[in-house]
């Protein structure tokens, strides 16, 4: 099972995600993770999305997003000549004796306590899904209340494959 990360700039159009994901879902493709914001131009929007599959199915993926109205472009983000990553959120239930603890986790994965609360802690910690999958494991002896991810989002390096609408 293989895994592709495609970066789509797609017309700013109401229900343009809907029908991405719709497309996934007539055709019986996962969507491990999608993520999708307005560019500097509010005309368009990014979306990022994270599939697997095999290489025949990846392949057929790429062909139907090309078939969709609102598609201006498709990149395949790879590992190297691409940069991408996720934001995390956690709660953690946290007193005055782990607390501390807490902290220096975060810190050692370049992260940020944002919230404090009596009984509990949000962090925020950024970085690829193998770090932020790393950090749950090492929060196993807390008590995880809540957690929010974002997906995988990410741009190709350099300015050579920038198309300009």
């Amino acid at each position: 099972m293989e895994r592709l990360v495609l970066s789509l700039l797609v017309e700013n159009n109401p229900g343009v995600t809907s029908r991405i994901s719709g497309l996934f879902s007539r055709r019986g493709y996962n969507i491990d993770s999608i993520s999708s914001g307005v560019t500097a131009d509010p005309r368009y929007e990014r979306v990022t999305i994270v599939t697997s599959g095999d290489e025949q199915e990846l392949e057929q993926i790429e062909k139907q997003l090309w078939k969709l109205e609102d598609v201006c472009d498709i990149k395949t983000l790879e590992p190297g000549s691409s940069v991408f990553g996720e934001l995390m959120f956690v709660k953690v239930r946290a007193d005055a004796l782990n607390r501390q603890q807490i902290v220096t986790l975060t810190d050692i994965y370049n992260g940020k306590v944002v919230d404090v609360a009596k009984d509990s802690m949000i962090v925020r910690v950024y970085g690829t899904q193998d770090k932020l999958d790393t950090f749950i494991d090492l929060l196993d002896g807390f008590q995880i209340l809540e957690l929010a991810r974002t997906g995988l989002s990410g741009l190709t390096r350099g300015s050579d494959d920038v198309k300009m609408l």
